[in-house]
């Protein structure tokens, strides 16, 4: 008996770990979504989002759906998906989506690149970032280093690199079948499930030559999601939104300048306006950084110069918490051990600035003890009658002196009121 027990116990674990073991094999696919403006906060989420799909190695499906965006931007997720570790498969969807300019480039980076019904690719010629204007405006070598850098791409993939061309010089566009038809794409697939399906058992190259098998059927889908930071850098690259901050920014530094005093307009305004330059591409991130944390500074001491209200130090807090959200990896900004790093040090920092400039001001405003401006309105005692000149003690020394507030007797106090070469001007000081 002891032993049939001791057997089906073992019988249990076995099992148990069997199954175990088979759960921990399921294979899995990253999913990330790629919409609207290319920016640097979607550069940054993809390349974390495809960091631990290498870690686990599992392919990664992008679900795709720009306009276009910053060359910078879309130049670091092809990077990535070029030198990644396991195949990346990007899907245009859902139907209504576009891989347009920027996005044209990612589709066709992919190991996989699909389309879902309804969707279009292309449109890939270069614009200016302010004026819209196509490149009859941009120096034809920015063109030509476009389609050069997308032939690459089509040829590394084996795909149709004369259409790629074609639009970047000419602003090609092909609906999902055309797509097909063209060797643009590889699949046409109505839904993410008939994507895996279709897909399942492709071998595609990845990094070094390496050969990988997909095993996509019933995979299940590990999603991705951009952290608050991320969703609040690519909110504010949506033109029209950048645009209102700008506004708005000019509007509270007009408020300010026609009511003097800095408050809330004027920071608020010099913050929406920094916040703009950056979803307008002028500043990069970091530079965002640095000029918000270089206001929250300054805020700071202008605090220290006007204490007690309060408003200058929030304002600076604000902004410097921001910019120091922004300065690093957008992982990390967001990580709570950095978030309470950050909002110590600006805690640190103002008090810090507050004692300093304090200590400068008082240093400032306290007498002058040495010279002429020194001796001015010490008190001392009538060494001697003064009618008018006599004799004073003051600060320990015995001087000549003249009374400008007539007779003043021996041992009467005496206040210096200007000294003129070795003799004292004084008189009886002032009563309270």
């Amino acid at each position: 008996m002891g032993k049939r027990f001791v057997l089906l116990l073992i019988l249990i674990i076995a099992l148990f770990f069997a199954v175990s073991v088979a759960l921990g094999a399921e294979d899995k696919i990253h999913l990330v979504k790629l919409e609207g403006v290319i920016d640097p906060s979607l550069a940054s989420y993809f390349e974390r989002s495809l960091k631990e799909a290498e870690r686990t190695d599992s392919p990664i499906l992008v679900l795709l759906d720009t306009p276009g965006g910053l060359d910078t931007s879309m130049r670091q997720i092809i990077k990535d998906i070029l030198n990644s570790k396991v195949p990346v498969i990007v899907y245009v969807y859902p139907s209504g989506a576009r891989a347009a300019s920027a996005g044209c480039f990612i589709a066709l980076s992919a190991n996989i690149a699909a389309m879902a019904p309804g969707t279009n690719i292309g449109a890939a010629h270069p614009v200016n970032l302010f004026s819209g204007e196509s490149t009859s405006v941009v120096d034809e070598k920015v063109v030509n280093d476009a389609a050069a850098y997308i032939r690459s791409i089509c040829e590394k993939r084996g795909r149709n690199s004369d259409w790629a061309e074609m639009a970047v010089r000419k602003n090609a566009s092909a609906t999902e079948k055309e797509a097909l038809q063209l060797n643009v794409i590889d699949v046409v697939a109505s839904s993410i499930d008939e994507l895996l399906q279709e897909i399942d058992g492709t071998v595609v190259e990845v990094y070094q030559g390496k050969k990988y098998i997909l095993k996509t059927k019933n995979s299940r889908l590990i999603q991705h999601n951009m952290n608050l930071i991320d969703r609040i850098l690519h909110t504010l690259s949506n033109p029209t939104i950048a645009y209102l901050l700008l506004i708005i920014g000019f509007y509270g530094l007009i408020y300010e300048f026609a009511n003097p005093g800095i408050g809330f307009a004027g920071i608020g305004g010099t913050i929406l306006i920094i916040l703009s330059l950056y979803a307008l591409h002028i500043l990069s991130a970091n530079m965002a950084a640095i000029a918000l944390i270089i206001l929250g500074v300054v805020l700071f001491v202008a605090e220290a110069f006007t204490p007690g209200f309060g408003l200058l130090a929030g304002g600076g807090i604000v902004s410097f918490i921001v910019g120091s959200l922004f300065l690093f990896e957008r992982g990390v900004a967001f990580s709570s051990s950095y978030l309470t790093a950050v909002i110590s040090a600006s805690l640190i920092t103002l008090i810090f600035i507050s004692i300093v400039v304090s200590a400068a001001i008082k240093a400032q405003r306290r007498r002058v003890v040495t010279g002429k401006e020194g001796m001015r309105g010490l008190k001392g005692k009538a060494y001697s009658d003064l009618k008018p000149d006599g004799r004073v003690f003051v600060r320990g020394e015995i001087w000549k002196a003249e009374s400008v507030d007539g007779n003043i007797e021996k041992g009467e106090e005496i206040e210096v009121v200007e000294v003129e070469g070795l003799k004292l001007i004084v008189r009886r000081p002032e009563r309270k």
